[in-house]
Parts: structure tokens; sequence; C-alpha cells
């Protein structure tokens, strides 16, 4: 208790003495909640982050954004009571995975801390706690749902009080089915990615090149190469076991691995750092180019299997399994899955971009001719034909036919009931004080600062 009034005291002597600088102050306290302060540094940064990637901001920025971030240090707090941990893994991947993104987005690494004002480094480190917060947050909103039970009687209750025009649309809904055929790569094109990769090994090793320099040049991984080639701390198991064992075998940062083939390409590998069990590496990966020969000499092999498929000499069902190179789908009828859900039926947007241009002007039943399209796991180029065994118009929920939507919809009612009350709660029992001047904006929540 002692600790937490030092801290409280320490933040609003901090805030008093700001309020008394000019108004380009480069910083100040503006929201303590319990014994933790919200800066207006943090305000800004967040602001920035959620215009960047087009996240809405429900009224005024300056009103709404300390007020989630009150909010998120309620959950937070909770979740200390209720034991909830984060693995470093699951930060880590996520933090990765949204540099890479943002890196994409705007161009190059050099752009994205110019639009932050701060280096890479910094970046990483701010959504590393904030994404760490997050995760936690969701983790705790879960565990006060997770005693959540409904029953079908509920969910048609809560169907027949929703007003005609709250009842949900239900977009086109598809089942599909896929087989896909790699075109074979010949082995000149083979060997000259191996020589480009033992270049850039050789230049590495004596000193000519630094292996970043040459993953910004030259590394086909769209995700790693802005930031030359790092895909930052992971476990062994967030990567393919090929990649896996070359990599974790790496002890000097000096040297390089060997060439490593996967389901992605070709890769060298380089140690930056370990940590335990964990490990930082860089990669160059160079993807086999196919050929137009290639591609067509897989088109034609697709070709014959839909003659035999017309020709009923076998199912669709059996060329997937023992046809298909799509190891996700060739063990459950070539049925393409959905990312979200991991159901067969999916809304268009789920489908890969070629498969979902095909398929709207498909009928039941129907069969495709042989066409190109990204592999949607490895973005290697591959030749498929595709099924359309189910379509489901664009409707009005109905109770027998939209029941587990439904189920969601009640769900999701009920869940906001619990988090809403959990939310005044622990309103009421928190300290809470906003700096004069930024408690005039309408609150979600009213009642902060009032205790």
């Amino acid at each position: 208790m002692k600790r937490k009034l030092m801290a409280l005291a320490t933040a609003l002597i901090t805030c008093a003495s700001m309020a008394q600088e000019a108004d380009n102050v480069i910083d100040e306290v503006i929201w303590v909640v319990g014994d933790e302060a919200i800066l207006r540094s943090e305000v800004e940064q967040e602001r920035k982050r959620m215009l960047y990637q087009g996240e809405k901001i429900n009224g005024d920025p300056y009103g709404y954004i300390p007020e989630q971030m009150a909010i998120q240090k309620l959950f937070i707090n909770q979740a200390v009571i209720d034991s909830i941990e984060v693995t470093d893994d699951q930060v880590d991947q996520q933090v990765e995975a949204q540099i890479n993104y943002m890196i994409q987005q705007i161009g190059s690494k050099e752009k994205l801390e110019q639009y932050f004002e701060k280096p890479l480094s910094e970046i990483r480190a701010e959504y590393r706690v904030n994404i760490k917060n997050q995760s936690i947050v969701q983790q705790e909103r879960q565990h006060l749902t997770s005693d959540l039970i409904v029953t079908p009687s509920e969910v048609r209750m809560f169907y027949e009080k929703l007003p005609k025009d709250s009842i949900p649309f239900i977009a086109t809904q598809v089942e599909v089915q896929i087989i896909a055929l790699q075109p074979r790569i010949s082995q000149q094109t083979i060997d000259g990615i191996k020589a480009r990769l033992r270049d850039y090994t050789q230049r590495v090793v004596s000193g000519e090149s630094q292996f970043s320099t040459l993953a910004i040049l030259y590394s086909e991984d769209q995700g790693s190469a802005p930031l030359g080639g790092e895909l930052g701390f992971k476990s062994r198991n967030a990567f393919v076991p090929e990649f896996s064992a070359a990599a974790f075998q790496l002890s000097d940062p000096k040297k390089v691995s060997r060439i490593v083939e996967t389901e992605f390409g070709y890769h060298i590998i380089q140690l930056i750092e370990r940590r335990g069990d964990r490990a930082n590496f860089r990669h160059i990966l160079l993807i086999p180019k196919v050929s137009s020969k290639e591609l067509a000499d897989a088109r034609a092999t697709l070709d014959t299997i839909r003659m035999e498929l017309d020709s009923a000499k076998f199912t669709f069902e059996e060329a997937a399994r023992f046809l298909s190179s799509d190891k996700y789908t060739s063990k459950s009828q070539g049925l393409m899955t959905s990312a979200n859900t991991g159901s067969a039926l999916q809304f268009m947007e789920e489908l890969p971009a070629e498969v979902a241009r095909l398929v709207a002007n498909m009928k039941e039943g129907e069969i495709s001719q042989p066409f190109t399209m990204k592999d949607p796991h490895t973005s290697r180029d591959q030749v498929a034909i595709i099924k359309l065994r189910k379509r489901v118009e664009g409707h009005k929920a109905t109770y027998y036919e939209d029941y587990q939507t439904l189920k969601e919809l009640y769900e999701q009612h009920l869940e906001e009931e619990i988090i809403d009350k959990f939310i005044r709660e622990k309103q009421r029992e928190t300290y809470c004080k906003i700096k004069p001047g930024w408690e005039k904006y309408d609150f979600k929540y009213p009642g902060w600062g009032q205790r």
C-alpha cells in the first residue's frame, strides 16, 4: 500500500509540475489509474499507430484513447490476480508479423522510423509491450466469460426478440475442393539458385558483404527482407523442421548455415543471438521460378485428370487424396477450409483471390479449367483445378439454417454484458486522477476521476 501511495504521489507531483509549463510540453502525465500513469506521449504514439493501421477511433482521440488505456489497465490488474500469463513466443511472433506488415505497407524500415520518429529497435520494444498487454487483456476477457453456456432455447428466444432490421445478413458462403500440382522445377534452375546462395555465403564469410545487406537486396521473403532477413526471437517449433534443424545447429554468429531446402524454397541462415531455447536468426530465401513450359506441363496433367473426372473414372475426392500436392487439403477430400474458423463453409473473401474469381461464376458440382495460382501457404506457383461443392446464397439469418451464427451473436451479446459490468465495477473500485483539461471529453464510462 505504501509503495502504491508513493508511486501515486510521484505521478501527481510530475503532473502538477508539468502543468505549469507552456503548451509545447514534450511529455506529461495526463491520467493516473491506480498506481499506473498514462503519458501524453503514449496517447500520441497510440493515435499515430491507429491512424496508420486504419483502426476506428470513436470520438475525439484524446478522450477515446486514454479511456481505452485506462480500461486496459483494469484488465491487466485483474489478470495478475487471476494468474494470467502470455508466453514470449506468442508475443514475439505477433510483434514480428506486425512490424513486417507495417514495413511492407510504408515501403521501408527508414520510412517507418521517420513516421514514428524513433529507431526500429524502439518501435519494436514498444510494440512488444503493447501486444503483450493486448494478449493479456484478451486472455482475461476469455477468463471472465469462460463459464458462459447458452442453450438452443435461449438462442431461439434471442432470435425471436431481435428487431427485423437487426437480424444479421449472412453473405454468400461456399464449399470448395481443390486439386493442386506443384510444377516440376528443372535441375538447372535449382543449381542456379544454389550457386547464388553459395556466392552470398562466400561474400559474408570473406567479409566482402554483410548478411543483412544481401538479405535486403536479394531475399524473397517479403516479411523479413526489409529487416535484413531478421526473424526475431523464436523457438524451434516456430519454424518448419528442415529450417529448425539447420538453424539451431548454428553457434557462431560469424558463420552461415548450409543451404536448406524447405517447402518455401532454398535458404541460408545466420545466427544473431541465442537466449536459452529461443534464438534470433537472419535468413535469405530464394524461391525457384517456374518456367512457362513447366507450368504448361502441369496444366496438361490437370487437363487429363479433369477429363477422367468427367468420365467418372474416379471421384474428385479420390484424385485430391492421391494426386494433389496440397498437403493441407489432400487428406480432407480436397476441401479448402477457413483460416479463421476451420470450417469448409466459408465466405468468398476468405478464399484466395484466384479461387474466388472462378467460384463467383461456377455452379454447384462444376469443375474449373486448370489455372495458375500462388500456394496460400508458401507463395510458390502452382496449377490447380477446383470444384464448387456447395453454395449458400446471401440471406437474412434464420434459426434453423444459421443457428451457429445466431448462437455466436447471442454469446457475443452476453459477453459484452459481462465485460461491461466488470469494467463498471472495477472503475468504481479503482483510484483515478485526470489532469485538468483532459476530463472534458465524452467517455463511454462516465465516472473516471470521481474516486
